[in-house]
C-alpha cells in the first residue's frame, strides 16, 4: 500500500481538493486526482492509496448517494475524519466571454440546485448539462463544449478560464462535508465531540421495523445526526440505512446502540468513530454517562454474585 498517496474526486481543481489540501497532512502526501468517486475508492480498496477524500453530504442537497452507496457495498472501508468546507461557485468561462454569450452551463449534478434560482433570475434561457465533477465542468468550458461552469474561483487559473461571476448561491451559508476514508483499524481515541457512523439492514420489513433501530438510539439518550434511506437493489421496497449519530464508539452509550442494532438487524456495517469536524461536544443526561453504565454493570455482577 503506498501511505504516502490521497486520492480525491477529481480533476484538479474540485472543491474536494480544496477540502483535502486543509488537512496538515495533505503537505507530505502525494494528491492523486481521479475520475470518480468509485475510483477513488477502489485505490484505497486495491491498496493504490492509503486514504481517500470524496463528499458524502450537502447542506441544501442532502446525501451524496454515490458516496453513501460505495460506502455500504464492496470491501468494507472506514472513515478516519471529516471535512466541512463552505461553498460558493463562480461561473466561470473563457476569456472574453460576456454574460449574454452564455447559453450552455454545466457543473456537478449537486451543484446544480445550489445556483438553480440564480441562473433563473440571470440566464433563464442557458441549457444546464451535468459533469462528471465542478473542476471537468471547467475543463469542458476550456474545450469550447460549453459556454460556462459553475466551479470554484480558484479553479480558474488551472483551465485557463475566468472568473465571469463570483459568489453565487442560492443559499446562504452552504458547505458541503466531505469524509477521509481509509481500510478499517482501531478508531482513533475519543476526543469528547465525536460521530459514529454505520449502516443498517433491516432482518425483516415489518409495522414499526424503523422504529426499532430509533429506540436503539433513543433509549440510550444518543442523538442521530443524519438518516438516509438506500436502496439495496434486491428489489422494490428493499432499503438500507445510513446514519450518523452523535459520540464515539467507546462511549458506553454509543457502543451499547451499536450492539442493539447488531442484535435487531440484519447486518450493521460499521463506518468508523471520528472527530467531528465542527467540534460539537454533545450533551449527555446524568443517567447515560460511562459511569453510570459502569455503576449499573457493577450492581448486575453484585446481583449475580448474591450481593445485591
Amino acid at each position: 500500500m503506498s501511505a504516502s498517496r490521497y486520492t480525491y474526486l477529481g480533476p484538479a481543481g474540485t472543491f474536494t481538493e480544496a477540502a483535502l489540501r486543509t488537512l496538515p497532512e495533505a503537505a507530505t502526501r502525494e494528491l492523486v486526482p481521479m475520475v470518480s468517486v468509485p475510483a477513488a475508492l477502489d485505490a484505497v480498496r486495491g491498496g493504490e492509496a492509503a486514504a481517500a477524500l470524496v463528499p458524502i453530504e450537502n447542506s441544501v442537497e442532502g446525501g451524496v448517494t454515490t458516496t453513501l452507496d460505495e460506502l455500504a457495498a464492496g470491501e468494507p472501508l472506514m472513515i478516519y475524519r471529516e471535512v466541512l468546507l463552505p461553498i460558493s461557485f463562480a461561473l466561470l468561462v473563457r476569456p472574453g466571454t460576456a454574460l449574454t454569450d452564455v447559453k450552455t452551463v454545466t457543473g456537478h449534478p449537486v451543484a446544480q440546485p445550489q445556483v438553480r434560482k440564480w441562473l433563473a433570475d440571470r440566464l433563464p434561457e442557458s441549457v444546464w448539462e451535468s459533469a462528471a465533477s465542478n473542476a471537468d465542468g471547467a475543463r469542458l468550458v476550456q474545450e469550447g463544449r460549453y459556454d460556462g461552469a459553475f466551479a470554484g474561483e480558484f479553479a480558474a487559473a488551472t483551465y485557463g478560464l475566468e472568473p465571469l461571476v463570483t459568489g453565487i448561491h442560492d443559499a446562504q451559508n452552504a458547505a458541503t462535508r466531505f469524509v477521509l476514508v481509509g481500510r478499517p483499524a482501531r478508531p482513533a481515541a475519543p476526543t469528547g465531540a465525536d460521530k459514529t457512523s454505520v449502516v443498517l439492514w433491516l432482518a425483516e420489513d415489518h409495522p414499526g421495523a424503523l422504529l426499532e433501530l430509533l429506540q436503539e438510539y433513543a433509549v440510550r439518550g444518543v442523538s442521530m445526526m443524519r438518516i438516509e434511506s438506500r436502496p439495496t437493489g434486491e428489489g422494490i421496497g428493499r432499503y438500507c440505512f445510513s446514519v450518523d449519530c452523535e459520540g464515539h464508539i467507546a462511549d458506553r452509550r454509543v457502543g451499547d446502540v451499536l450492539m442493539g442494532l447488531r442484535r435487531v438487524c440484519r447486518d450493521v456495517r460499521f463506518l468508523g468513530s471520528y472527530p467531528r469536524a465542527d467540534a460539537g461536544a454533545p450533551s449527555v443526561r446524568p443517567t447515560m454517562t460511562d459511569s453510570a453504565f459502569t455503576e449499573a454493570s457493577d450492581w448486575l455482577a453484585r446481583c449475580l454474585d448474591g450481593r445485591s
